[in-house]
């Protein structure tokens, strides 16, 4: 099930950080997360699997809503590999598909992750080394919402 993140929701996605610290993210990413939770965030979901958290993603709009972002995407490592990432993306897609003069949608990742958003459809755009931390690269991707 996918729905709205609630405040409710902070303590398990900052569990499921930092199962996915280091691998994914760095330890100092985590009061990112939170500030971003907190005062950033606009559109975000949690994916429940049988009442427990398992997934997490949002959406931020630029431009006059002209384009938007997918931010701060987890899965819990016991739940990759099965498709809870994939659903969950392309539900975002299509609540911005469905959003008229929304044109065009990044995602800034890294390069563990950057495959994962080419199988999607995305097209890398640039990449920059040590962004997010040491040895973190943002490998930043576009996809054309109107293709």
């Amino acid at each position: 099930m996918i729905r709205p993140y609630t405040p409710a929701d902070q303590e398990a996605l900052l569990q499921m950080l930092r199962l996915n610290t280091p691998a994914y993210f760095a330890p100092e990413e985590e009061a990112d997360f939170v500030l971003y939770l907190q005062e950033c965030r606009e559109d975000y979901f949690v994916v429940e699997h049988e009442g427990q958290v398992v997934g997490a993603g949002g959406i931020n709009y630029f431009d006059g809503y002209t384009w938007a972002r997918l931010s701060w995407d987890l899965v819990h490592p016991a739940f990759q590999g099965k498709g809870i990432g994939r659903k969950l993306t392309l539900f975002r897609i299509s609540k911005l598909k469905e959003r008229p003069g929304m044109q065009w949608l990044q995602v800034r990742t890294s390069q563990l992750v950057y495959p994962f958003y080419q199988k999607l459809g995305f097209e890398l755009e640039k990449v920059e080394k040590d962004f997010w931390a040491q040895g973190i690269d943002l490998y930043q991707m576009k996809m054309n919402l109107n293709a």
